[in-house]
This record gives structure tokens, sequence and C-alpha cells, in this order.
């Protein structure tokens, strides 16, 4: 049997002659809409097939020795810069005191005024000459403390600061600098004085281990103590009349690690992916008041990393590897092709008096405060063993699409054919009852 038979016999599409066709208008109507309906559902399924999901992993953190970005914008209208001091401490035993890189202090008018932004030249506080101007063979007094070993000059306390700093050294108080002698050629209780109704925003980022630690907002030089980290307190309980010091803050913003882009947001994240919603800094926005010199705040913050994979993207390296030295402030956990290394928090929150007392002005007469602390705001960071990872991909694969567009075109066809048949014998059986 020739080959052509052989496959005239295997042929499922049996075909009518062209004179045993029927054309009629119903069925170019339904064709017509059929094909625009054919069209508009592929497009569909392209559409579908060019949208971009994210699907969130949850893995254990296996990073080691790496570090995290804190940035923050946070106000003080109570407080001088002059007294403000941010202090970082992690468990690793590291504590950065006095922590400036990075981070701006930003003069405020007084409450009174509005709170507004002070010119920038007006931050330099306590370093109008800074011995700039000095005999070269001038060697200031310490006045029985060692001399800091960041002194400009070994073993002399040639500025205020300098002086300040050496007291801190051996835990002691410092005051106004009365009778101090560089204190009093800097003026430095009367700048003191100046600045005493005035308000302080900090600005800026630190980086930190990636431990457990915190930062915190407090008045005063801070020290070490044996075991304890204190605060010279002087001049913040004892202010000038009129004068009333508190801890009253805003947290303008506050995130861990880089922010993604706006465009980012944007293109997955604006329309009701869920996770860019819990990526929103829930401290942003928050406003504490108090009248009460000795009170703080404390927020208990649980970090959890957060990694952002673009479409498309492989592994070849990561920027979590390259020495954190090497890459500007803001710049750690933005890795090649778009991938973010970052993170989400939660927190809860507490405030006290130092006096003690109960919490009976919250509705809480149950809860004891204990009596002693330091002033100021306390932000405590716990890091989460979890770890999330947001990946982006296709909300279906390419032989996906393939297979939706048959599906469109066989069942879109099949029921026009259909939809015709029952209109043509509907119409044959109209035309035989009415013939006779």
């Amino acid at each position: 049997m020739p080959a052509k038979s052989r496959f005239t016999k295997l042929d499922a599409f049996t075909k009518t002659v062209e004179d045993a066709r029927i054309r009629t208008t119903s069925g170019g109507v339904v064709t017509l809409t059929s094909l625009l309906l054919i069209l508009y559902l592929v497009w569909g399924e392209w559409a579908d097939y060019r949208r971009i999901i994210v699907h969130p992993e949850l893995i254990v953190d296996k990073g080691r020795g790496e570090k995290m970005e804190i940035h923050m914008n946070i106000s003080f209208p109570r407080v001088p810069c002059e007294l403000l001091t941010l202090d970082v401490m992690d468990v690793s035993g590291e504590v950065q005191t006095g922590v400036m890189h990075g981070v701006n202090k930003v003069r405020l008018r007084p409450e009174s005024e509005g709170s507004g932004m002070i010119e920038s030249s007006a931050l330099e506080l306590g370093k109008d000459d800074g011995g700039v101007h000095l005999d070269p063979e001038y060697c200031g007094d310490c006045f029985g403390a060692p001399a800091p070993s960041t002194a400009t000059k070994s073993g002399c306390c040639n500025t205020c600061a300098e002086v300040r700093e050496a007291y801190a050294g051996v835990s002691w108080s410092f005051g106004r600098g009365e009778n101090v002698e560089q204190c009093e050629r800097e003026h430095y209780s009367e700048h003191l004085d100046e600045q005493r109704k005035e308000g302080c925003r900090i600005e800026g980022g630190i980086r930190v281990n990636k431990v457990v630690g915190n930062f915190h907002f407090a008045p005063g030089k801070s020290f070490s103590n044996g075991n304890m980290h204190v605060h010279d307190l002087e001049n913040y309980f004892n202010g000038a009349e009129g004068v009333e010091h508190t801890f009253s803050h805003t947290v303008h913003h506050l995130r861990f690690g880089p922010e993604l882009p706006e465009d980012l947001v944007q293109r997955v994240g604006a329309k009701g992916v869920a996770w860019s919603n819990h990526h929103l800094n829930p401290l942003d926005a928050t406003e504490q008041k108090t009248d009460e010199k000795a009170f703080n705040f404390m927020y208990f913050v649980k970090v959890v990393s957060t990694a952002y994979l673009p479409l498309g993207w492989e592994r070849t390296g990561s920027i979590l590897d390259i020495p954190h030295e090497l890459i500007e402030l803001g710049g750690y956990g933005k890795g090649e092709a778009g991938s973010i290394e970052t993170h989400q928090y939660s927190v809860t929150s507490h405030k006290r008096s130092l006096q003690g007392g109960d919490g009976s002005e919250d509705g809480h007469k149950e809860r004891l405060h204990a009596r002693g602390g330091i002033p100021g705001v306390f932000f405590s960071y716990d890091i989460s063993p979890m770890k999330v990872i947001n990946r982006e991909a296709r909300s279906k694969s390419f032989s996906g699409f393939l297979v939706g567009v048959c599906a469109v075109i066989g069942g879109t066809l099949t029921v026009a054919a259909a939809i015709d048949r029952a209109v043509y014998e509907g119409g044959q059986r109209v035309r035989k009852m009415h013939s006779s």
C-alpha cells in the first residue's frame, strides 16, 4: 500500500466537499464575534504571562560577621544639641560612644518660635577656636584627669572638648566648665546658655554589627563606670531659669538597611502586594510627649533580614562579602542587578518615670515602675534567626502561555461552532413550521 494511503487512513480531521457546505449570515456574525473574543483572551494570556509577582521564601539566616545600617530622623524639641548624645552598643562588646560619622545634629529654634532649623554654620558648638590659634608650645591642663588618647597634642588638654573627654575617661562630672581655662576661653557656658531653649534633630545613618544591641539618645557626656554605662546629667537637670528639658520627641523616619527604590515600590508594591505593605517602617511619624525631666522611652525592635531579588537575578557575588569599610554609608546592602539586602522590623514600646510609681495614667494600675535610670530615648534591637527572601518571577512559564493560547482558541471555536449549529438548526425548524 502506498505511503500516502496509509497516512490517509490516520486522518482524524475528515473534510466535507465545498458543495456540501452552507454559509449563513448568522454563521458570519458568530465567526467574527469568536475571532474578536479570541484576540481579547489571547491578549489577556499574554498580559498574564508578562505579569511579575513576588514569591516570598523563609529560610534560616546563615550570615556571619555582617553589618547593618540604621537610618534615622528624630527631633527633640526640648533638648539642645550640646546636651544630646547618641551612643551605640551591642552584645559583642563594641561600644561606639558619641557617634557622629554619618550623623548630623541640626539645631532647632525654640518651640515658641516654630522649631525651625538654624543654619548649619551654627552647629559647631565648642569649636570656636579649638586651640588652632594657640601657641605651639602651649599644653593645657587636664585638671587632675589623664589626657584623652584623642587629644590633638599628646598629654595635653588644649580645648574644652578635650577636658570634657578627660573627665569622662575617669567618670567625673564636668558641669558648666567654670574655672576651666579652656572652656572660659571658648565661652562654653555662654554658648550652652544660648542654646538652652533650643531643640535638636538627629538625622543620618550609623553602621553597626548585625547582633543584638541598642542605640540611645541621652543627655550629657557618656562614659563607663565599672560595668555600667552612665551619662553626665548635671547640665541636663540644672537647666536655666524657665527652661525645662524633657525627652518629648518625634520619630520622623527610622529604618534598618537600604530603602527600596520608589520605582520598585510602584512596580510591584503599589497595587496590593502584601510584602511591600509589611515593609513600611512602623515607627515613622511616631510622636511621644512628656513634661517630666526624669523620664525615658524604650522601643523594643525585632529586626528580620529581608532580601529582594529581581527577575532573572543570579548570584555572582555579594556586596556583603566586600569589607564594609570600602562601602559608603547608605550603600551597604545594595547588590548587583538591582538586588537589595535590607531589613523589616516590628516594634513594641514602653515608657516610664524614673521616679517610680504605677502606670495608672496609662490605665494600668497593676504595673509598677522601678526607680532610677537614665532619661532619654532607647532603641533595643534583636535580630531574628530567620530571613525572608522576596524573589521576582513570572506568573506563568512560556509553555504555560502556549497552553493557555491553545485552550483559548480551541475552546472558543468549539463553543462558537455549537452556537452556530444551534442557531442554524433553530432557523431551519422555524422555516419548516411556517411552510407547513
